[in-house]
């Protein structure tokens, strides 16, 4: 059985602090609208399914949020803002290049009497330098803002509220659907109130989750460039499975990848064609990142899609009069 998006957000509650997400996004968005700034919206990480409404036990999908915290550095690069909506605890923009234990070994301590100070190691300092210069820069023009969710339904509430938010810079909104976005759930009047018991297997029904590239392109946000992703393990499927979903829901671009090689190529699917990004071994080994070439296509298709839409407002409004 599936609901349709009307219905799933009828009976699932909002996240409690979505008021204050809403004037979050009202002031940033108005700030760039003002300055002429295009926005991207990247969405990242995967959404956690709960069990119960005293969330012990839940259902998770595969994603550390890589592609979706290093394609924002990109987008900042090429002087967009960014709304980063993000599954807490995932990568993020900048502090991803300083994860785990391994920032510790980058960092001495002298103590000396009643005085302790830190320094970074003299081999790692460029690159804490480099990182924390862009990451000033970027909170100094007010570029990037932060949202986090958890849930699916944290995750649905917060992308419709924030293309909603979206939708008054037409053209210059780009949507970057990189969360991996669970296809089931357990409906929220269907949920255990309290753990549920461990004394014999439970039977849990699982519904699939409402599609929302739909109203996202048709309502929400219809004049944006929107962008989703595809991530299959069958080679056999990855590209019609894409092509299939962008005539459906008749948005912009899908970003095609298979799981074993999503960090070295991608497929650029189009209502026109496909064609390969891809990375070399050797540019794997020097370090260098597939978003970087995914976020630079992106763009240039971006400006091509704002000129267009200029240019078909001018041969309308000359055609009127």
């Amino acid at each position: 059985m599936t609901s349709t998006w009307e219905d799933f957000f009828a009976k699932h509650p909002p996240p409690q602090d979505l008021n204050q997400t809403e004037n979050l996004l009202k002031t940033f968005i108005e700030k760039h609208l003002k300055e002429n700034n295009k926005v991207v919206l990247i969405t990242s990480g995967g959404t956690m399914i709960p069990l119960e409404h005293n969330t012990v036990r839940f259902v998770d999908n595969f994603s550390a949020g890589s592609r979706g915290a290093t394609s924002a550095e990109y987008f900042l690069e090429h002087k967009y803002a960014v709304i980063f909506m993000y599954r807490l605890k995932s990568l993020e923009p900048f502090t991803r290049h300083f994860i785990g234990h391994k920032v510790l070994d980058m960092l001495n301590l002298t103590e000396e009497a009643d005085k302790c100070t830190v320094t970074v190691v003299p081999e790692h300092t460029e690159k804490v330098a480099m990182v924390l210069r862009k990451y000033k820069k970027t909170m100094k023009q007010d570029k990037l803002i932060q949202i986090s969710f958890s849930s699916l339904t944290e995750y649905l509430w917060l992308l419709r509220t924030v293309c909603q938010a979206l939708a008054c810079l037409k053209d210059k909104a780009l949507l970057y659907l990189a969360a991996a976005v669970s296809d089931f759930y357990v409906p929220f009047d269907e949920m255990s109130e309290h753990k549920i018991p461990s004394s014999g297997p439970p039977t849990i029904s699982l519904q699939l989750v409402p599609k929302m590239l739909e109203p996202l392109v048709s309502l929400w946000v219809p004049e944006a460039f929107v962008i989703s992703f595809k991530l299959e393990t069958d080679e056999n499927v990855l590209v019609s499975k894409a092509r299939t979903a962008l005539n459906k829901y008749k948005h912009n671009l899908v970003i095609a990848n298979m799981l074993q090689t999503r960090k070295q190529q991608v497929i650029i699917v189009s209502k026109e064609n496909d064609y390969v990004l891809s990375l070399t071994n050797e540019q794997m080994k020097n370090g260098e990142e597939i978003e970087k070439f995914i976020v630079d296509d992106i763009v240039l298709k971006h400006k091509d899609f704002s000129k267009l839409r200029s240019s078909n407002s001018t041969y309308r409004f000359i055609s009127i009069t």
